[in-house]
Order: C-alpha cells, then structure tokens, then sequence
C-alpha cells in the first residue's frame, strides 16, 4: 500500500501548473545533465522526462523541470539551487528509512544529499527525488518543520497515484 501524500485539492494545483506538461527533453539535454553531475537519473524518472515532459502538471504545485530555474521569492528556489551545485546529487542518499522530525519527537538534523527536489507541497514541505543510494528512484517527502523525512513510492508510481487522485 502507498503511503498517503497530502496533496492539495485540483483547484490549487491547477492554479500553479493549469494541468499543462511541458515539452519533453532531448535525450542529449538529459545525458549532459546526467555528466554535469556524475550520476545516472533513475530509469522511470528518465524515462518521463524523455517521453511524457520535463515538468509542470503534477502533485501538489506540480512537477519542476530538470534544470528549472525557481524564481528567488519562492520557497523552494535555495533546496533547488542546493541540489544543483555540483557534487551534490552525486553523494550517497544515506537514509532507508524515515526520519522523523521536531513534530514526531525527531529534529531536522538529516541530509538530503543525492535527492532532487522535485516538487513543493506548501508549508515548508517538498517532494525529493533520490537519484543516488539503495533508494534512488524513489520520492521522499521531506518536512523539516514538522514530519522530517518520508519515504515515498518510485516516481511512476507516485506520479500515476496523483493521476488517479484527480
């Protein structure tokens, strides 16, 4: 059984990402990503990106392009930037299982190194892509404030969960 997302309601996510896609990406703009920063994406996630799109329609404020660039203002443009750096998806995914944070008698003392942030799912809570580790190509919600840190599904499964909530 998946375990429950907190997905908001279609009418705020169609107001973020009007339930577009954006074009898929060229299999050369993923193979010069994937050098950029010494890793292999994980098969369903490369898989959607080369043959569904690069982003937008998705869970909760919707799916970020693989390079998308996030305006400053918003809350999740410094974990984008982070995740960005070289070096950064390259180190190991550490964790196997959940984390729990300040709400669940845990702290935010936990690394994302080697998860791609993905999405944003409102109050301080983000959608990571681990791309590197025994997890990698799963999708961990990560919520410093309160939660921690979730395992989730594989992308494809997470990303057909929210088609079929909809």
């Amino acid at each position: 059984m998946l375990p429950r997302w907190p997905w908001k309601t279609p009418s705020v996510a169609a107001s973020h990402h009007g339930y577009r896609l954006h074009a898929p990406l060229a299999e050369e703009t993923i193979r010069h990503f994937e050098h950029l920063h010494s890793i292999t994406l994980p098969a369903t996630y490369r898989s959607f990106l080369s043959t569904v799109a690069d982003g937008g329609a998705g869970p909760d404020y919707g799916l970020l392009g693989l390079a998308e660039q996030v305006d400053e203002e918003e809350a999740l443009h410094d974990l984008r930037a982070e995740c960005l750096h070289v070096g950064f998806l390259a180190s190991a995914f550490a964790h196997t299982t959940e984390w729990p944070g300040p709400g669940r008698e845990g702290n935010t003392d936990y690394s994302v190194a080697g998860t791609l942030v993905v999405g944003e799912s409102g109050c301080g809570t983000f959608s990571r892509l681990v791309v590197t580790g025994s997890n990698a190509g799963q999708v961990w919600l990560d919520d410093r404030v309160w939660g921690g840190l979730t395992p989730g599904p594989d992308f494809r499964e997470w990303y057909t969960a929210w088609l079929a909530s909809q």
